[in-house]
């Protein structure tokens, strides 16, 4: 496995200036952006945002070189924070030009207010009509309830005009920040490896950009590790519910949170059962409706698929690969059980892997993972989180009226090269392993910094007890 090397006992005079510079030449493709955003053409420059977002990412590849290299003291955290809050101010003013979810947000949280059924309600029916805002109209799902879980749908009540959630939801992406921050501490890493996080583009387009609604799912799966390493269980097991009714891909991590049934277990399960149970009751009149609008997103919708796309490929129908995709994730959960992975790690290893095998993976969705790259900084999916800015490739023709689709192009250019890496990493791994040279994981997402095997050792005994359960 191809591991950043461990931090240096000394610190060139250099690093620190030139993490700063590293953060004024992504700041200023970041105004470039804001420039472009304040045009009426901003369209015809979708192109060149799109490769200034991979510049920015050469830039903060670097960077992450930098805090992945040297020591650093308070001075260089003050300037990853400062770039974190500036690199978020210049894009937030921007209309979010790169989706326009926000819009769909806007109209459920109309839905809300005026205490109607999401899960029985979209905007093509006739009667609701007045819900519309011919400034930001709803383009796609016309016809299609709510996908959103309920804390999501809760939230949308919270903000009346797309400005208004993309500060929301950007404040949920600096407090999952500040969650960064203390974990790092928690786990006796160092702090400025936050910048993994505060600083990477797909992040920032994400949210700042664009306003997202997913730094709430990963804000409330942040607090859930943090609870676990405070030895709150209770409290974890409801937070990581908490994300699942943000969005569903935590769910994938309740094996890992909750590993053996007995009595501690047991009253945290039951916590995420209750805590779930009463997120989703005050729309249990919708009855099977409930699932109408996911079940509808699953089978129309396939963007930015790789794995995925190899099994229908293969000849499998939609349904057979769907179905073989599932037991893939299965059998990958089973791997970081057997090979106790720590929660975080497992956390990186299962959502990378979901996505991967996934039909969908919107660029946004990649900050799902991204947080805990800050904890195990895989260079293959450090890679990966800059090469998915290519999956803003559809926005181009979509803004110009046309079908939301990808020339075959540019998925090849945003995965082959993440998973030559990561073959070559797994054949390393085998070699090694061969010889008796390694026991480490089997799983190359997962590089072993001396950081993360320090705290390993700390917190070995610790783990052998499921983490809910102590």
């Amino acid at each position: 496995m191809t591991d950043f090397p461990e931090p240096r006992i000394r610190k060139p005079a250099f690093a620190t200036p030139a993490l700063a510079l590293l953060g004024a030449a992504l700041a200023a493709i970041f105004h470039r952006w804001r420039t472009w955003g304040r045009t009426p053409d901003f369209n015809d420059h979708l192109p060149g945002l799109i490769a200034l977002g991979l510049v920015g990412g050469s830039l903060y590849l670097a960077a992450v070189y930098l805090v992945s290299r040297y020591p650093y003291r308070w001075p260089a955290l003050l300037v990853v924070v400062a770039g974190a809050v500036a690199f978020r101010a210049l894009l937030l003013p921007l209309p979010p030009e790169l989706s326009d979810d926000v819009n769909r947000y806007q109209w459920e949280g109309r839905i809300e207010r005026a205490r109607l059924n999401p899960y029985q309600a979209y905007p093509a029916r006739l009667d609701l009509q007045r819900f519309e805002d011919a400034e930001h109209p709803v383009r796609t799902g016309r016809f299609t309830p709510t996908v959103y879980p309920p804390l999501s749908e809760a939230v949308f009540a919270l903000a009346e005009t797309p400005a208004g959630y993309k500060r929301l939801f950007v404040g949920f992406d600096l407090a999952a920040f500040a969650a960064v921050l203390l974990l790092l501490a928690a786990m006796e890493q160092p702090l400025a490896r936050s910048l993994i996080y505060a600083w990477n583009p797909a992040v920032i387009a994400s949210f700042a950009l664009s306003g997202h609604h997913d730094s709430l799912a990963v804000l409330a799966l942040l607090a859930a590790h943090l609870l676990r390493l405070r030895r709150k269980p209770a409290l974890a097991a409801a937070s990581l519910a908490l994300a699942v009714l943000a969005k569903l891909f935590p769910l994938v991590l309740l094996p890992v949170f909750i590993k053996k049934i007995n009595r501690k277990q047991a009253v945290c399960l039951g916590v995420f059962i209750s805590v779930l149970i009463a997120g989703f009751l005050p729309y249990a009149p919708a009855g099977s409706d409930l699932l109408h609008g996911l079940a509808h997103y699953a089978a129309a919708w396939e963007a930015n698929d790789s794995l995925f796309r190899l099994l229908l490929l293969a000849g499998n129908s939609k349904a057979q690969a769907e179905f073989l995709a599932g037991v893939l994730v299965a059998l990958l959960v089973a791997v970081a059980l057997r090979q106790r992975m720590e929660p975080a790690a497992a956390s990186l290893f299962l959502i990378a892997a979901l996505l991967l095998v996934s039909p969908n993976a919107f660029p946004w969705y990649f900050t799902w993972f991204i947080p805990f790259l800050c904890f195990y900084p895989s260079p293959p999916l450090l890679l990966l989180s800059v090469t998915s800015f290519l999956a803003y490739a559809p926005v181009i023709p979509y803004a110009a009226g046309l079908p939301y689709q990808s020339a075959p192009l540019f998925p090849i250019l945003e995965y082959a090269p993440v998973y030559a890496w990561l073959l070559y990493d797994g054949a390393k791994a085998g070699l090694a392993r061969s010889s008796g040279r390694s026991r480490e994981s089997a799983s190359s997402l997962l590089p072993d910094d001396g950081a993360s095997r320090d705290h390993r050792r700390q917190s070995e005994s610790r783990d052998r007890q499921p983490p809910l359960g102590r």
